[in-house]
């Protein structure tokens, strides 16, 4: 698993960013290129975001204990993601985006969890998962968007 906190692994993240265009089609789904990096954005959204928890309702307690037991594992294990998986309804984006906006506001908040480091994310608090290491972290942001980048063939 790439470690995300790693300024090295974050540069490689972001050329390969940097390689999509809007001709850029996915091999598998139905995400424009700049829907994919808006989508990729949500989780990054969960922790750079201080309004996130103002603007999207945490899940009832019961809901988070069927994530935390059913879905935490999936999202943020070692195994690689399905193509065509489930996206939850939160993170599904149909609208149109602009691609160089959504490229910007992603290297953004990938900059801003390097510089924050592993420290800041040991023990913080996850909107739907609860408490999560700064491993589950990392696989949690890695390998969404390695998933998508392999998506694109980027």
């Amino acid at each position: 698993m790439d470690n995300i906190f790693d300024r090295t692994v974050c540069n490689a993240h972001i050329a390969r960013i940097n390689k999509l265009t809007k001709e850029t089609r996915p091999q598998w789904g139905k995400m424009n290129a700049a829907q994919m990096l808006a989508h990729v954005s949500k989780p990054y959204e969960m922790v750079c975001d201080p309004n996130y928890g103002a603007t999207h309702k945490r899940p009832n307690a019961f809901a988070r204990f069927l994530l935390k037991r059913f879905l935490k594992p999936i999202v943020v294990g070692p195994k690689p993601y399905a193509k065509n998986s489930r996206t939850a309804p939160s993170f599904v984006v149909a609208d149109e985006r602009e691609l160089e906006a959504e490229r910007k506001r992603l290297i953004g908040y990938i900059d801003q969890v390097q510089a924050w480091g592993t420290k800041h994310f040991d023990g913080k608090d996850n909107h739907s998962f609860g408490v999560m290491t700064a491993q589950e972290w990392n696989n949690l942001f890695a390998k969404h968007l390695e998933h998508h980048l392999r998506q694109f063939g980027v």
